[in-house]
């Protein structure tokens, strides 16, 4: 996978009752193994156009847009991660899926895992990269500490998301590549952006992770995880550490990140 294959694109729409659209890109044979792509908190599926580039041709390549960000578009009163995962499991079933790796970045990690529960018999294994090691967003945080989180977004929503994206840049990551994540994140649409945010702070991990099955591979960046969550987690998550760049590794090291993703869906 040295170079970037030339694959054709589809550009793509599900809809989910009368309240959500969901625009996805598919790429790849129709018949061949298949790899679902969500983004993170904020993001968009072009996070992925360079990755997809450098996946072996033969993989039937599916890149979400989650509701209210990039192309896709809802109305619903609800921003659970188990409904962002009903809108993964629309596309998956509008693509007559029948196995799948689901591959999550950040909240779509979250996102992932809820599919992965929401069809045992569909997806195989679950893919974080760099996420669902952050003790102090994905176990399930008390009512208080939600408060505060949500708090930060509520009263400050820029520096809230500027917090983010320092937390999420090692020493070293290049300013310019920073305020680049910083400008596209705190332009997610709201009030949907602030409530998947609350969402994600409510979701119970550990909850969930007993009853998903299929294995959890964590590609996490080695400066921005803490010895804790690999104790906490070294029994339930194949936790693997990387050093290609921030939290955003995936747009940062596409070609990498294909040669990590090829490995995990060929076991």
């Amino acid at each position: 996978m040295t170079n970037a294959n030339s694959r054709i694109s589809e550009n793509l729409a599900v809809r989910r009752s009368d309240h959500t659209t969901v625009r996805y890109t598919a790429s790849g044979p129709a018949d061949g193994p298949a790899m679902m792509l969500i983004h993170g908190w904020g993001c968009d599926r072009g996070d992925f156009d360079v990755v997809t580039g450098h996946l072996p041709e033969h993989y039937r390549i599916l890149a979400v847009d989650l509701a209210e960000h990039g192309e896709s578009r809802s109305t619903r009163q609800v921003w659970t991660m188990e409904e962002f995962a009903r809108d993964a499991a629309a596309v998956l079933e509008a693509e007559s899926v029948t196995t799948a790796v689901v591959v999550g970045h950040s909240l779509g990690a979250a996102v992932a895992v809820e599919t992965a529960r929401l069809l045992p018999g569909t997806v195989t294994h679950v893919v974080a990269l760099d996420g669902l090691h952050y003790l102090s967003l994905f176990p399930a945080q008390n009512e208080e500490q939600t408060n505060a989180v949500v708090g930060m977004f509520r009263d400050d929503f820029a520096s809230a998301v500027r917090g983010l994206v320092e937390g999420g840049s090692p020493a070293g990551t290049d300013p310019a590549l920073s305020e680049a994540y910083f400008e596209k994140m705190v332009a997610v649409r709201r009030p949907a952006g602030l409530r998947a945010i609350e969402g994600l702070v409510r979701w119970d991990m550990d909850a969930a992770l007993r009853e998903t099955k299929q294995p959890v591979t964590v590609f996490a960046v080695r400066d921005l995880v803490t010895q804790e969550a690999i104790d906490r987690y070294r029994d339930r998550l194949d936790i693997v550490l990387v050093d290609l760049g921030s939290h955003h590794f995936p747009v940062e090291a596409p070609e990498d990140t294909a040669r990590l993703l090829a490995g995990v869906a060929s076991r």
